[in-house]
Formats: C-alpha cells, structure tokens, sequence
C-alpha cells in the first residue's frame, strides 16, 4: 500500500509539472518578456560566472592576507587592464598581421589549394585507390565546403551572441564584482528557503554544485592552455603559417565540448594543405597527437575523477544541446548536467535514507522488567 501511494504522489507531480508547461504555452505572452531579460542578460551572466571560478581563488587569498574584498576584486580588475594593454602592444598587433594577410591573401590561398588538389590527382598510386567516376578534387570540395558551412554556423552563433557588445561590456565587470564580493552568499540564500530539516543536505549540495563547477571551468582553461601550447610548438616546427592565429582560433573552438575540436581542424588542414600536402597531413598529426596529449595525459591529472562523465555521455548532450538551443545551449549542457545529477544523487539519498527510517521498527523507551 506505501508503494502504491508513493506512485500515486509521483504520478500527481509529473501530472502537476506538464499541466503547469501546457498553461505556460497558452499564456506565452506573459512568458515573451522573460524570455527576451533572459536572451540579453545570458551573455553577462555567463562570462561573469565563468571569471568568477577563475578569480575567485585569487581573491580568496588576498582577504586571507586581511586586504579588504572589495580592494582585492578592484586591485585585480586593475591588473587585468594592465595586462590587456601590453597583450594589445606585444601579441594583438602579430594577431592582427596575420589575419590581416589571411583575409588579403585569400584568392591566392585557394588558388593555391586547387592546385595541390590537382597534383594528388595527378599520383597514380591515389588515383587507384579511387574509383574511375570519383574526382578527388570535387569530393574534397565537397567536404571542405561542408566544413566551412559548419565553421560559418559556428562563427555566427559566437557573433550572435556578442551582438549587444555594448550591454556586454558594461554589465559584466558590474555583475561580477558583485560575484565575487558576495563569494559563497548565494549558496547559503537557496538554502535558507529550505525546510529545517533538509537543510543540511541543501548545504551539502550547494557545496558539491559549487566544487563541481569549479573544477570544470577551471580544469577547462587549464587543459585548453596546454592543447593550446603543444599545438603552437608543433605548428612552430611544421612551419604551419599563422601558427599563432590557428592556434588561437583552436583553443577558442575547443571550449565547445566534442564539435569545437573538430571544426577548428578544418581551417588548420586547409591552410597546410595549401601550402604542401605533407604540411597538412603533419598538421593533423599534430592535432592529433595533442588531443592525445591533452585527454590521457593532462586532463586526468587536472579533472581527476572529479568530473566523471563518459565521452558517450558528453557527445549525446551536445548533440541534445545543439538541437535545444545551438551554440550556447551546448556550452551550457555540460555544466548543467553536472548540476541536475548532483541534485539527483542527494534526493535519491534522502529518500533512501526516509525509507530505511520508516521501514525501522520504532525503538520502545519502556523499562524491561
């Protein structure tokens, strides 16, 4: 009979919860300027909690050394400045050069990569390989341009999202000055809503949400740096050219889970494929051999089995992702499983915990005689 009223209450919620979406459907338009808050302020958001994890330790040291909070975050915005102003100077300017080059430089490059294309048609090694109505210059067209769809997408959402520079620009340093002054605040204002009795769980989980987003955002960068700093020796050495750009333009992409990592190849094999064949190919074993690098070596020892999510998990939540909400959706997927799977491992908990103490028989306070 408990198991069936339980049910019975499961069954109630799960009516509750898809009765609640249907109303909100039929009353969109009192939904239409939450959603449109929500579009501008996402970005801000986002950016302030991903250099809130950054900062944060930094911060936190500097009130152990008793300096004020609230000078520590102003001290550090002040370096961030002074740092941004000799990166302008020293690399911005070589960044700039080779974009520039690039953009200018752009007939000649895909000139150039027709003719390499029509030199391997000419091997006739490769040319046996393929079948006699397959032209290897129209099929690797064909994926190049379903490449550069893919990158255009890409780069199209990234500038779709900063759109509103300008609200970007303002709100976020604001919004994460506050961040960083209230540190750990927000947590403890969730719980404070709770019963009295979950409340200990409620701090439990708070703290292992807040641990776990950590360790993700920052673990991300720092894996994403080393990715960053193999891929530029090895691009060094190659003679890879815009070495610097390419690398860039990777470690950028490489922040979207799975997919990041796969378009940013797309520019790099074209332009050493412009250059030789044999760059490209090496090109690609660079890319591989640092993502190698990167997942067995570098990433276990920063992540740890603090962040245990299976490759298959992480490609089906991006691909749940893009479908949901595109480019920012995906960015989103992963640290929002991580949340809703920590809440999920505490209330199944709990609840185990409340039938195992129903289930107890009640122990008698009567003397035996």
């Amino acid at each position: 009979m408990a198991k069936l009223n339980v049910f019975i209450r499961i069954c109630i919620a799960v009516l509750l919860v898809l009765g609640i979406v249907y109303v909100g459907t039929l009353v969109d338009f009192i939904f239409k300027p939450v959603l449109s808050l929500f579009s501008v302020i996402i970005i801000p958001l986002m950016l302030a909690g991903f250099f809130y994890y950054l900062l944060r330790p930094l911060i936190n040291a500097m009130e152990k050394r008793r300096i004020n909070r609230s000078v520590s975050i102003l001290i550090v915005y002040v370096v961030i400045a002074l740092l941004l102003l000799v990166l302008s100077i020293g690399v911005f300017p070589s960044l700039r050069t080779q974009l520039v080059n690039l953009v200018n430089n752009a007939p000649s490059l895909f000139a150039n990569m027709n003719e390499q294309i029509h030199k391997l048609e000419e091997i006739p090694w490769l040319s046996s390989l393929l079948p006699g109505d397959i032209s290897p210059l129209t099929q690797l067209t064909d994926y190049l341009n379903q490449g550069f769809n893919l990158l255009t997408n890409y780069v199209s959402g990234l500038f779709s999202f900063v759109s509103n520079f300008a609200i970007i620009l303002f709100t976020f340093p604001i919004i994460l000055f506050f961040m960083l002054k209230e540190g750990g605040k927000f947590g403890q204002r969730i719980v404070s809503f709770m019963p009295q009795r979950y409340k200990d769980e409620g701090t439990a989980v708070m703290s292992e949400i807040d641990s776990a987003l950590s360790n993700f955002i920052v673990g991300r960068v720092l894996v994403n740096l080393a990715l960053g700093v193999l891929m530029y020796i090895g691009f060094l050495i190659i003679g890879l050219p815009y070495a610097l750009l390419l690398t860039l333009i990777a470690v950028v992409m490489n922040f979207v889970p799975f997919i990041g990592a796969i378009l940013s190849s797309v520019p790099i094999f074209i332009v050493g494929l412009i250059q030789s064949p044999s760059t490209a190919i090496w090109s690609i074993v660079i890319i591989l051999i640092a993502q190698q690098i990167q997942d067995n070596l570098v990433a276990p020892y920063i992540f740890g089995k603090k962040l245990d999510i299976h490759p298959l998990t992480t490609i089906i939540l991006v691909l749940v992702g893009g479908d949901l909400g595109g480019i920012l959706a995906i960015l989103l997927i992963i640290p929002v499983y991580l949340i809703l799977k920590i809440i999920a491992i505490k209330l199944y908990e709990v609840f185990i915990r409340q039938r195992k103490t129903e289930a107890s028989p009640p122990v008698s306070s009567e003397p035996i005689e």
